[in-house]
């Protein structure tokens, strides 16, 4: 960089009165943004003494905070102040992290966990909420990922069941509203969301004596630029449960089933759940947390809005372990303005030009992940470990002939949260918090199950039109009691497609391990196929977990076999999302064919498409 401004102080001098005039704009625009390093003279800390020291690139009060620092009463000092003590929240962001840091807030402005247009979409879809018009937590302008404007409208203008289910039920865990009322599951909106870590009760709890011990603040005052798994999992411990599954934790059947001596398990979660300890994830097991995988445009976008979380997840496994006929790829970093020099700066190994960076599936470089060699290392961004990537390409397990479609979860899932049977009751009469409005409203929804389990987990194609995992999202008993008293709805299921019928979402349940399903149990078990708890009789599937308000369509299942005839009863929510056909299922049950013999993935034989008249042959006859 030194190079460059000693060859622009070489031109003539009308180029150096530019030069100058420009490093003085952008010394004086960064004094009116607030990024001073001063906070000399300001009164706060006459009453705030003790508070910790945000970060060494933070300093001073009012320029992140707001209010009046040259005054020692107290209601003129607050005046103000931005976002009611929390300058990121979405009422002050732009004026306190938005005037330093502008292209990380209009990344976050439309990102997925800002937006929540997947969420409520899927609501939607759910609880016949319609699919006409763009909806999110907020109604904002955005730009969909082929740069064409997207105007959505604000989820407070959704007058239906699904509107509600969000504003009451999900919206916890956007990130523009604070959630200081849910035990382990608290945190901050805006940017301390993820910055400003919150303790179990939401009270501060550091050195600050005239705020310890309240609630509504971050457990300290000290700024997390690179957030901890716990950061994540005290939204990502709901619904697919995947903050938990990877630390190797699991909530049981609602947790009303005790463990061992009828004592309930050994971690308290959020909403009082009673968690056990599974297996953890492989990454999680060898030290790894949520961030050494996923990116920053993971988690913060890429400044533009997707409609699931899917699309806006830019990450795969075959980005670090290759595929089974392709490595991993990689780019050199040559240029000054690389997101990895950038985004690495805080790590204890920051990226230098000419490291050659792995590329995730979007074709964009991770900040972590690098070719040292012959080998692939990832440095944990918050613990600066090295570890050593296994790169899978070519081994005989992973090109199987016919596993081409299979995502690498499908085999090396260790468990996959499925909860079956979702009763949904919404009381009209009983007033209920509606967390977007803030204000509470006539409505109040609660929830029962029927039954959750882990293992084994149905397959079917996902958006890539690839083989992965599914789980219930959502399958919906709803009912609904008017003002009155009367029911207007009874265990009622809603309309997907046309149809009254369960639905299942492909899925990533984040507990992954070194072991794969065996061949035994993929080939050999209908459950794997669609079919769910079942009874095989002759060329014909039956499954056998039946709620009472579905009696003639199993929970645990979406498909059934009559006769050799394969029938889907429920539908796989995604786009080109859809169960296995009648050909695909039989192709799959007739590997057991080969199995009582060739029960290994890297035997030979599977290398290429098996020819079946081959068992016609005098050894295979005999046998």
């Amino acid at each position: 960089m030194s190079e460059i401004f000693s060859d622009i102080l070489r031109t003539n001098s009308r180029n150096r009165a530019c030069l100058a005039a420009a490093l003085f704009f952008c010394a004086l625009t960064i004094i009116v943004q607030g990024c001073v390093k001063s906070g000399s003279g300001e009164k706060c800390l006459n009453c705030h003494s003790r508070i910790e020291h945000s970060s060494k690139s933070h300093s001073g009060c009012v320029s992140c905070h707001g209010g009046n620092a040259e005054s020692s009463d107290k209601a003129a000092a607050h005046a103000g102040m931005r976002g009611k003590g929390n300058p990121s929240a979405p009422s002050g962001w732009e004026n306190s992290c938005g005037s330093c840091h502008r292209y990380q807030l209009e990344r976050v402005k439309s990102n997925i966990m800002q937006t929540n247009a997947g969420m409520i979409r899927n609501i939607r879809l759910t609880w016949e909420g319609g699919e006409a018009g763009d909806y999110a937590a907020s109604g904002q302008k955005t730009f969909k990922p082929d740069g064409t404007n997207l105007k959505y409208q604000p989820v407070a203008e959704l007058d239906n069941l699904s509107g509600e289910l969000y504003r009451k039920f999900c919206s916890r865990c956007h990130i523009g509203t604070e959630n200081s009322d849910s035990w382990s599951a608290t945190h901050a909106s805006g940017c301390a969301a993820c910055h400003y870590p919150w303790n179990d009760d939401a009270t501060y709890s550091g050195s600050d004596k005239a705020i310890r011990g309240k609630a509504g603040y971050s457990a300290t005052h000290i700024m997390e630029p690179l957030p901890s798994t716990p950061v994540c999992s005290r939204c990502h411990n709901r619904s697919g449960r995947i903050g938990y599954s990877y630390q190797g934790l699991y909530d049981g059947n609602n947790a009303l089933v005790p463990t061992a001596k009828g004592e309930p398990g050994p971690v308290m979660g959020s909403g009082a759940r009673s968690l056990v300890h599974i297996q953890p994830d492989v990454h999680a097991a060898a030290g790894m947390e949520c961030i050494d995988c996923h990116t920053s445009r993971d988690v913060m976008g890429d400044g533009y809005s997707y409609r699931n979380m899917f699309l806006q997840t830019e990450i795969a496994c075959e980005d670090c372990h290759g595929s089974g006929d392709r490595l991993p790829q990689y780019r050199e970093v040559s240029r000054e303005n690389d997101d990895a020099l950038r985004e690495s700066r805080r790590y204890q190994r920051p990226v230098t030009f000419g490291m050659k960076m792995i590329q995730t599936s979007k074709g964009r470089s991770y900040s972590n992940v690098y070719v040292d060699g012959s080998s692939i290392r990832l440095q944990g961004k918050r613990s600066g470990r090295i570890h050593t990537v296994k790169v899978i390409t070519g081994s005989p397990a992973h090109t199987i002939a016919g596993h081409g479609r299979l995502e690498c979860y499908a085999c090396h899932s260790r468990t996959v949260v499925q909860c079956y049977g979702c009763h949904t009751a919404y009381d009209r009469g009983v007033p209920g918090r509606d967390f977007i409005k803030g204000v509470d409203t006539p409505g109040a929804f609660s929830e029962t199950e029927d039954y959750r389990m882990l293992y084994p987990f149905p397959l079917a194609l996902n958006q890539r039109g690839r083989i992965s995992p599914v789980t219930p999202g959502c399958q919906t008993f709803v009912t609904v009691k008017e003002s009155d008293g009367s029911i207007s709805k009874d265990e009622y299921v809603a309309h997907f497609k046309g149809k009254q019928q369960l639905r299942f979402a492909p899925f990533y349940s984040h507990n992954t391990g070194t072991r794969a399903v065996g061949c035994r149990e993929c080939h050999s078990n209908p459950a794997f196929l669609g079919f769910g708890q079942n009874i095989i009789e002759k060329n014909s599937i039956k499954g056998t977990l039946i709620c009472e308000k579905s009696d003639k369509k199993p929970l645990d299942g979406y498909l059934t076999m009559e006769n050799g005839r394969v029938r889907a009863f429920s539908a796989i929510t995604r786009e080109n999302s859809r169960p296995l056909s009648g050909s695909e299922i039989k192709r799959t049950l007739s590997v057991n064919l080969c199995l009582p013999c060739h029960e290994k993935g890297d035997d030979p034989i599977y290398q290429k498409r098996l020819n079946y008249r081959a068992l016609d042959d005098k050894l295979h006859r005999n046998l």
